[in-house]
Protein backbone atom coordinates (compact mmCIF):
# COMPACT_ATOMS: atom_id res chain seq x y z
CA UNK A 1 0.00 0.00 0.00
CA UNK A 2 2.62 2.16 0.93
CA UNK A 3 3.92 1.56 -2.62
CA UNK A 4 0.74 2.58 -3.95
CA UNK A 5 0.56 5.73 -2.59
CA UNK A 6 4.36 6.37 -3.61
CA UNK A 7 3.10 4.64 -7.01
CA UNK A 8 0.70 7.54 -7.58
CA UNK A 9 3.19 9.76 -6.87
CA UNK A 10 5.33 7.72 -9.54
CA UNK A 11 2.73 8.37 -11.97
CA UNK A 12 2.35 11.92 -11.45
CA UNK A 13 6.31 11.71 -12.41
CA UNK A 14 5.99 9.35 -15.11
CA UNK A 15 6.72 10.14 -19.23
CA UNK A 16 4.64 12.96 -18.62
CA UNK A 17 4.38 16.43 -17.59
CA UNK A 18 3.55 17.85 -14.37
CA UNK A 19 3.93 16.11 -11.03
CA UNK A 20 7.85 14.78 -10.04
CA UNK A 21 8.51 13.37 -13.58
CA UNK A 22 11.16 12.49 -14.89
CA UNK A 23 11.67 13.20 -18.94
CA UNK A 24 15.56 13.92 -19.13
CA UNK A 25 16.64 10.90 -19.58
CA UNK A 26 19.69 11.01 -21.87
CA UNK A 27 22.10 13.73 -22.05
CA UNK A 28 20.82 15.42 -25.23
CA UNK A 29 17.18 15.48 -23.46
CA UNK A 30 18.58 17.06 -19.92
CA UNK A 31 20.47 19.54 -22.15
CA UNK A 32 17.58 20.24 -24.55
CA UNK A 33 14.85 19.98 -22.11
CA UNK A 34 13.73 17.58 -23.95
CA UNK A 35 13.28 18.93 -27.24
CA UNK A 36 14.33 16.48 -29.22
CA UNK A 37 11.72 14.38 -30.92
CA UNK A 38 11.92 15.81 -34.36
CA UNK A 39 15.45 15.89 -34.54
CA UNK A 40 17.47 13.30 -32.78
CA UNK A 41 20.15 11.55 -34.29
CA UNK A 42 21.81 9.35 -31.18
CA UNK A 43 21.44 6.51 -29.45
CA UNK A 44 18.79 8.14 -27.57
CA UNK A 45 16.56 8.60 -30.51
CA UNK A 46 15.19 4.62 -29.63
CA UNK A 47 12.91 6.75 -26.81
CA UNK A 48 12.40 10.25 -27.70
CA UNK A 49 11.48 8.94 -31.65
CA UNK A 50 12.40 5.94 -32.64
CA UNK A 51 11.12 6.82 -36.05
CA UNK A 52 14.12 8.74 -36.54
CA UNK A 53 16.33 5.61 -36.68
CA UNK A 54 15.64 4.89 -40.13
CA UNK A 55 17.20 8.59 -40.78
CA UNK A 56 20.41 7.28 -39.06
CA UNK A 57 24.10 5.91 -40.79
CA UNK A 58 23.89 2.57 -40.93
CA UNK A 59 25.98 1.57 -37.79
CA UNK A 60 25.18 0.04 -34.12
CA UNK A 61 25.12 2.98 -31.89
CA UNK A 62 25.24 2.67 -28.14
CA UNK A 63 24.86 5.17 -25.22
CA UNK A 64 24.94 4.89 -21.47
CA UNK A 65 24.18 8.00 -19.38
CA UNK A 66 24.20 8.51 -15.73
CA UNK A 67 22.11 11.92 -13.58
CA UNK A 68 22.35 13.62 -10.43
CA UNK A 69 18.82 14.77 -9.57
CA UNK A 70 18.26 17.15 -6.40
CA UNK A 71 15.36 18.28 -5.06
CA UNK A 72 15.03 21.03 -2.91
CA UNK A 73 13.40 21.13 0.82
CA UNK A 74 9.62 22.12 0.25
CA UNK A 75 8.65 24.77 2.68
CA UNK A 76 4.88 24.77 3.85
CA UNK A 77 3.69 27.69 6.53
CA UNK A 78 0.33 27.21 7.11
CA UNK A 79 -2.41 24.74 8.79
CA UNK A 80 -3.92 21.33 8.33
CA UNK A 81 -6.92 19.47 8.64
CA UNK A 82 -8.85 16.00 7.79
CA UNK A 83 -11.56 14.10 8.93
CA UNK A 84 -9.65 13.26 11.71
CA UNK A 85 -6.94 15.57 12.53
CA UNK A 86 -8.31 18.76 14.04
CA UNK A 87 -6.91 21.96 12.80
CA UNK A 88 -3.91 23.47 13.78
CA UNK A 89 -2.43 26.61 12.54
CA UNK A 90 0.88 28.67 12.14
CA UNK A 91 3.21 25.44 10.75
CA UNK A 92 6.40 26.69 9.38
CA UNK A 93 8.01 22.62 8.11
CA UNK A 94 10.34 22.02 5.58
CA UNK A 95 10.87 18.31 3.56
CA UNK A 96 13.79 17.25 3.40
CA UNK A 97 16.34 17.37 0.30
CA UNK A 98 16.91 14.37 -1.88
CA UNK A 99 19.41 13.31 -4.10
CA UNK A 100 19.33 10.35 -6.44
CA UNK A 101 21.77 8.86 -9.16
CA UNK A 102 19.67 7.51 -12.16
CA UNK A 103 21.74 5.41 -15.00
CA UNK A 104 20.25 5.26 -18.32
CA UNK A 105 20.82 3.10 -21.60
CA UNK A 106 20.09 4.04 -25.62
CA UNK A 107 20.85 0.96 -28.24
CA UNK A 108 19.95 1.49 -31.78
CA UNK A 109 21.16 -1.16 -34.46
CA UNK A 110 22.64 -0.36 -37.93
CA UNK A 111 19.72 -1.82 -40.69
CA UNK A 112 18.74 -5.02 -40.26
CA UNK A 113 16.56 -6.25 -43.96
CA UNK A 114 15.06 -2.35 -44.09
CA UNK A 115 14.60 -1.88 -40.44
CA UNK A 116 16.68 -0.22 -37.51
CA UNK A 117 15.62 -1.80 -33.80
CA UNK A 118 16.47 0.24 -30.69
CA UNK A 119 16.13 -0.38 -27.04
CA UNK A 120 16.21 1.69 -23.92
CA UNK A 121 16.09 0.85 -20.32
CA UNK A 122 15.27 4.08 -18.12
CA UNK A 123 13.80 5.60 -15.01
CA UNK A 124 10.50 7.54 -16.73
CA UNK A 125 9.27 8.39 -13.26
CA UNK A 126 10.29 8.69 -9.52
CA UNK A 127 9.92 10.29 -6.47
CA UNK A 128 11.27 10.95 -2.64
CA UNK A 129 9.34 13.28 -0.45
CA UNK A 130 10.00 13.07 2.88
CA UNK A 131 8.58 14.85 5.76
CA UNK A 132 10.51 15.79 9.64
CA UNK A 133 6.99 17.43 11.17
CA UNK A 134 4.10 17.10 11.92
CA UNK A 135 1.41 17.95 10.78
CA UNK A 136 3.25 16.65 7.55
CA UNK A 137 4.61 12.92 8.71
CA UNK A 138 0.77 12.22 9.50
CA UNK A 139 0.24 11.89 5.84
CA UNK A 140 3.51 11.73 4.55
CA UNK A 141 6.45 10.57 6.54
CA UNK A 142 7.79 9.15 3.05
CA UNK A 143 6.35 8.71 -0.77
CA UNK A 144 9.30 6.98 -2.57
CA UNK A 145 8.80 5.22 -6.20
CA UNK A 146 11.32 3.44 -8.33
CA UNK A 147 10.73 2.91 -11.81
CA UNK A 148 12.94 1.15 -14.33
CA UNK A 149 11.41 0.56 -18.18
CA UNK A 150 12.30 -1.55 -20.16
CA UNK A 151 11.56 -0.17 -24.28
CA UNK A 152 12.41 -1.90 -27.47
CA UNK A 153 11.68 -0.38 -30.33
CA UNK A 154 11.49 -1.38 -34.17
CA UNK A 155 11.40 1.85 -37.19
CA UNK A 156 10.40 0.86 -40.80
CA UNK A 157 10.58 3.14 -43.63
CA UNK A 158 7.05 4.46 -45.41
CA UNK A 159 9.25 6.63 -47.99
CA UNK A 160 12.24 8.41 -48.48
CA UNK A 161 11.21 10.95 -46.23
CA UNK A 162 8.67 9.39 -44.09
CA UNK A 163 9.47 6.53 -41.15
CA UNK A 164 7.18 5.17 -38.80
CA UNK A 165 7.74 3.14 -35.64
CA UNK A 166 6.39 1.11 -32.86
CA UNK A 167 7.57 0.15 -29.46
CA UNK A 168 6.70 -2.32 -26.01
CA UNK A 169 7.03 -0.40 -22.84
CA UNK A 170 7.39 -2.77 -19.46
CA UNK A 171 7.14 -0.70 -16.64
CA UNK A 172 8.77 -2.45 -13.05
CA UNK A 173 8.06 0.09 -10.17
CA UNK A 174 8.67 0.11 -6.31
CA UNK A 175 7.41 1.65 -4.02
CA UNK A 176 7.21 2.79 -0.01
CA UNK A 177 5.07 4.72 1.85
CA UNK A 178 5.31 5.79 5.40
CA UNK A 179 3.39 7.99 7.97
CA UNK A 180 3.79 8.57 11.33
CA UNK A 181 1.61 11.10 13.31
CA UNK A 182 -0.53 13.12 15.76
CA UNK A 183 -4.32 11.93 15.61
CA UNK A 184 -7.44 13.71 17.04
CA UNK A 185 -11.10 12.96 16.66
CA UNK A 186 -12.61 16.73 15.74
CA UNK A 187 -14.11 17.76 19.03
CA UNK A 188 -12.50 14.62 21.12
CA UNK A 189 -9.34 13.82 22.87
CA UNK A 190 -5.68 13.75 20.97
CA UNK A 191 -4.41 10.35 21.13
CA UNK A 192 -0.68 9.48 20.49
CA UNK A 193 -0.16 8.39 16.74
CA UNK A 194 -1.62 6.50 14.27
CA UNK A 195 1.14 5.18 11.72
CA UNK A 196 1.56 3.28 8.36
CA UNK A 197 4.55 0.80 6.90
CA UNK A 198 3.22 -0.12 2.97
CA UNK A 199 5.56 -1.53 0.36
CA UNK A 200 4.69 -2.72 -3.11
CA UNK A 201 5.39 -3.10 -6.25
CA UNK A 202 4.34 -4.38 -10.23
CA UNK A 203 5.58 -5.20 -13.67
CA UNK A 204 3.15 -3.15 -16.14
CA UNK A 205 3.26 -3.07 -19.65
CA UNK A 206 2.06 -0.34 -23.17
CA UNK A 207 3.05 0.72 -26.45
CA UNK A 208 4.69 3.78 -28.12
CA UNK A 209 4.33 4.88 -31.60
CA UNK A 210 6.21 7.21 -33.47
CA UNK A 211 6.33 8.97 -36.78
CA UNK A 212 9.18 11.11 -38.69
CA UNK A 213 9.02 13.29 -41.90
CA UNK A 214 11.49 14.96 -43.55
CA UNK A 215 10.02 17.13 -46.55
CA UNK A 216 13.22 18.73 -46.91
CA UNK A 217 16.62 18.61 -45.54
CA UNK A 218 16.34 21.55 -43.43
CA UNK A 219 12.91 20.69 -42.19
CA UNK A 220 11.82 17.80 -39.76
CA UNK A 221 8.45 17.26 -38.04
CA UNK A 222 8.03 14.06 -35.41
CA UNK A 223 4.97 12.70 -33.57
CA UNK A 224 5.15 10.39 -30.93
CA UNK A 225 2.53 8.48 -28.21
CA UNK A 226 3.03 6.82 -25.24
CA UNK A 227 -0.43 5.12 -24.18
CA UNK A 228 -1.69 4.68 -20.87
CA UNK A 229 -0.47 2.23 -18.79
CA UNK A 230 -2.53 1.36 -15.44
CA UNK A 231 0.14 0.61 -12.74
CA UNK A 232 -1.55 -2.35 -10.92
CA UNK A 233 0.34 -2.68 -7.68
CA UNK A 234 0.45 -5.36 -4.93
CA UNK A 235 2.07 -5.36 -1.82
CA UNK A 236 1.69 -5.67 2.15
CA UNK A 237 0.56 -3.06 4.56
CA UNK A 238 1.29 -2.43 8.47
CA UNK A 239 -1.40 -0.02 9.89
CA UNK A 240 -1.53 0.89 13.57
CA UNK A 241 -3.87 3.21 15.96
CA UNK A 242 -2.43 3.77 19.44
CA UNK A 243 -6.53 5.53 20.15
CA UNK A 244 -8.24 2.12 20.11
CA UNK A 245 -4.97 -0.72 19.59
CA UNK A 246 -6.03 -1.54 16.37
CA UNK A 247 -3.55 -3.17 13.86
CA UNK A 248 -3.97 -4.55 10.65
CA UNK A 249 -0.83 -6.53 8.86
CA UNK A 250 -2.13 -7.83 5.22
CA UNK A 251 -1.88 -7.58 1.56
CA UNK A 252 -2.76 -4.31 -0.07
CA UNK A 253 -3.14 -3.21 -3.95
CA UNK A 254 -3.87 -0.30 -5.87
CA UNK A 255 -4.81 0.61 -9.37
CA UNK A 256 -3.16 3.71 -10.83
CA UNK A 257 -3.23 4.91 -14.04
CA UNK A 258 0.13 6.10 -16.17
CA UNK A 259 -1.75 8.66 -18.39
CA UNK A 260 -1.44 8.32 -22.33
CA UNK A 261 1.08 11.59 -23.94
CA UNK A 262 1.18 13.34 -27.60
CA UNK A 263 4.20 15.14 -28.66
CA UNK A 264 4.23 17.16 -31.64
CA UNK A 265 7.85 18.82 -32.35
CA UNK A 266 9.22 20.99 -35.41
CA UNK A 267 12.87 21.55 -36.10
CA UNK A 268 14.92 23.58 -38.72
CA UNK A 269 18.37 23.44 -38.94
CA UNK A 270 19.92 27.02 -40.31
CA UNK A 271 23.07 27.59 -42.91
CA UNK A 272 25.00 28.17 -39.73
CA UNK A 273 24.27 24.05 -38.50
CA UNK A 274 22.11 26.10 -35.76
CA UNK A 275 18.99 23.08 -35.31
CA UNK A 276 15.54 25.29 -33.69
CA UNK A 277 13.27 22.75 -31.98
CA UNK A 278 9.95 23.37 -30.51
CA UNK A 279 7.91 20.48 -29.19
CA UNK A 280 4.52 20.82 -27.77
CA UNK A 281 3.72 17.98 -25.34
CA UNK A 282 -0.08 17.22 -24.35
CA UNK A 283 -0.33 14.83 -21.44
CA UNK A 284 -3.56 13.29 -20.33
CA UNK A 285 -3.82 13.55 -16.87
CA UNK A 286 -7.66 13.67 -16.27
CA UNK A 287 -7.88 9.27 -16.39
CA UNK A 288 -6.51 10.26 -12.39
CA UNK A 289 -10.33 10.69 -10.57
CA UNK A 290 -8.59 9.08 -7.23
CA UNK A 291 -6.98 7.18 -5.28
CA UNK A 292 -8.40 3.95 -3.93
CA UNK A 293 -6.53 1.20 -1.68
CA UNK A 294 -8.09 -2.29 -1.30
CA UNK A 295 -7.38 -5.05 1.42
CA UNK A 296 -7.45 -8.37 1.49
CA UNK A 297 -9.25 -8.08 4.66
CA UNK A 298 -11.09 -5.60 7.27
CA UNK A 299 -9.14 -2.96 9.21
CA UNK A 300 -10.81 -3.65 12.19
CA UNK A 301 -11.37 -0.24 13.35
CA UNK A 302 -13.36 2.43 12.50
CA UNK A 303 -10.05 5.14 12.95
CA UNK A 304 -7.65 2.97 10.85
CA UNK A 305 -10.80 2.72 8.22
CA UNK A 306 -11.49 6.54 7.90
CA UNK A 307 -7.80 6.78 7.58
CA UNK A 308 -6.06 4.62 5.11
CA UNK A 309 -9.59 3.32 3.37
CA UNK A 310 -11.64 5.82 1.86
CA UNK A 311 -11.01 6.35 -1.45
CA UNK A 312 -8.93 9.81 -1.91
CA UNK A 313 -10.59 12.13 -4.69
CA UNK A 314 -7.42 13.10 -7.23
CA UNK A 315 -9.62 14.96 -9.87
CA UNK A 316 -6.55 15.73 -12.31
CA UNK A 317 -6.75 17.83 -14.94
CA UNK A 318 -4.97 17.16 -19.23
CA UNK A 319 -1.91 19.57 -18.90
CA UNK A 320 0.40 21.40 -21.80
CA UNK A 321 4.23 21.49 -21.73
CA UNK A 322 6.25 23.27 -24.38
CA UNK A 323 9.64 22.89 -24.77
CA UNK A 324 12.37 24.86 -26.86
CA UNK A 325 16.02 23.54 -27.91
CA UNK A 326 18.93 24.52 -29.76
CA UNK A 327 21.92 23.32 -31.24
CA UNK A 328 25.03 23.99 -32.99
CA UNK A 329 27.02 21.83 -34.21
CA UNK A 330 30.63 22.61 -34.71
CA UNK A 331 33.43 20.43 -35.64
CA UNK A 332 34.06 18.72 -32.93
CA UNK A 333 32.00 20.25 -30.67
CA UNK A 334 28.32 20.49 -30.13
CA UNK A 335 26.66 22.92 -27.94
CA UNK A 336 22.70 22.43 -27.03
CA UNK A 337 21.01 24.39 -24.81
CA UNK A 338 16.81 24.73 -23.38
CA UNK A 339 13.92 25.89 -21.94
CA UNK A 340 10.58 24.33 -21.22
CA UNK A 341 7.02 25.62 -19.45
CA UNK A 342 5.12 22.73 -17.68
CA UNK A 343 1.74 22.84 -16.20
CA UNK A 344 1.37 20.99 -13.21
CA UNK A 345 -2.25 18.45 -13.26
CA UNK A 346 -2.95 18.63 -9.51
CA UNK A 347 -6.09 20.87 -8.84
CA UNK A 348 -5.87 22.98 -5.45
CA UNK A 349 -8.76 20.80 -4.20
CA UNK A 350 -6.71 17.63 -4.14
CA UNK A 351 -2.83 19.31 -3.25
CA UNK A 352 -1.29 17.76 -0.19
CA UNK A 353 1.56 17.20 1.41
CA UNK A 354 2.25 13.81 -1.02
CA UNK A 355 2.81 15.98 -3.97
CA UNK A 356 2.88 19.67 -3.76
CA UNK A 357 3.32 20.15 -7.17
CA UNK A 358 3.10 23.63 -8.93
CA UNK A 359 3.20 25.03 -12.93
CA UNK A 360 7.20 25.49 -13.24
CA UNK A 361 10.16 26.87 -15.86
CA UNK A 362 13.07 25.15 -16.30
CA UNK A 363 16.38 26.10 -18.20
CA UNK A 364 18.88 23.92 -19.52
CA UNK A 365 22.65 23.74 -21.40
CA UNK A 366 25.30 21.47 -22.06
CA UNK A 367 28.00 19.67 -24.88
CA UNK A 368 29.35 16.87 -26.67
CA UNK A 369 32.85 16.60 -27.70
CA UNK A 370 33.75 13.96 -30.53
CA UNK A 371 36.89 12.14 -29.38
CA UNK A 372 36.71 10.44 -32.82
CA UNK A 373 34.21 8.64 -35.24
CA UNK A 374 33.30 6.26 -32.88
CA UNK A 375 33.22 8.06 -29.45
CA UNK A 376 31.95 11.13 -28.15
CA UNK A 377 31.08 12.34 -24.57
CA UNK A 378 29.32 15.09 -23.22
CA UNK A 379 27.82 16.86 -19.71
CA UNK A 380 24.71 18.77 -19.13
CA UNK A 381 22.19 20.29 -16.70
CA UNK A 382 19.28 21.64 -16.44
CA UNK A 383 17.43 23.66 -13.36
CA UNK A 384 13.78 23.87 -12.48
CA UNK A 385 12.20 26.09 -10.75
CA UNK A 386 8.50 25.84 -9.39
CA UNK A 387 6.06 28.39 -8.42
CA UNK A 388 5.16 29.09 -4.75
CA UNK A 389 1.95 28.08 -4.37
CA UNK A 390 -1.08 29.09 -1.85
CA UNK A 391 -3.50 26.60 -1.40
CA UNK A 392 -7.07 26.67 0.93
CA UNK A 393 -8.89 23.20 0.19
CA UNK A 394 -10.57 21.01 3.38
CA UNK A 395 -7.23 19.63 3.92
CA UNK A 396 -4.11 22.74 4.16
CA UNK A 397 -4.91 26.29 4.24
CA UNK A 398 -1.30 27.79 3.50
CA UNK A 399 1.40 27.75 0.86
CA UNK A 400 4.49 26.15 -0.54
CA UNK A 401 7.50 27.61 -1.01
CA UNK A 402 10.87 27.19 -2.60
CA UNK A 403 10.78 24.08 -4.62
CA UNK A 404 13.50 23.48 -7.25
CA UNK A 405 15.23 20.67 -9.07
CA UNK A 406 18.92 20.29 -10.25
CA UNK A 407 20.00 17.68 -12.86
CA UNK A 408 22.94 17.21 -13.89
CA UNK A 409 24.15 14.64 -16.74
CA UNK A 410 26.77 12.52 -18.13
CA UNK A 411 26.79 10.86 -21.24
CA UNK A 412 29.26 8.37 -22.98
CA UNK A 413 28.30 7.38 -26.70
CA UNK A 414 30.26 4.80 -29.56
CA UNK A 415 29.53 3.55 -32.67
CA UNK A 416 30.48 0.37 -33.96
Amino acid sequence: MNKIIFLSLVIASALMAGGYKIPELSLNATALSSANVAHSSGADTAYYNPANMVFMKDENTIETDLTYIGLSDTNYHGSYTNNLIVTTSGHYINAKKENFLVPSLHYVSGDISGARFGLSIVAPAGLSKRWNDSPAKTSADEFTLTTIELNPTVALPIADKLAVAIGIRVIYSDGVVKSDGPLAIAGGPVYSTITRDMTGDSIDFGYNLALAYKPTSELELGLTYRSKIDLKLEGKATLTSAADFATYSGGTSVSIPVPAALNVAIAYTFPTDTIVEFVYERTFWSEYKELDFNYDGALGSAILTAAFDDAKAKNWKDTNSYRLGITQELDELTLMCGIVIDETPIPESTLSFELPDSDSVSISFGGRYQINEKLNLGLSTLYSIREDRTVSNDSLTGEFTDTSALLISAGLEYKF
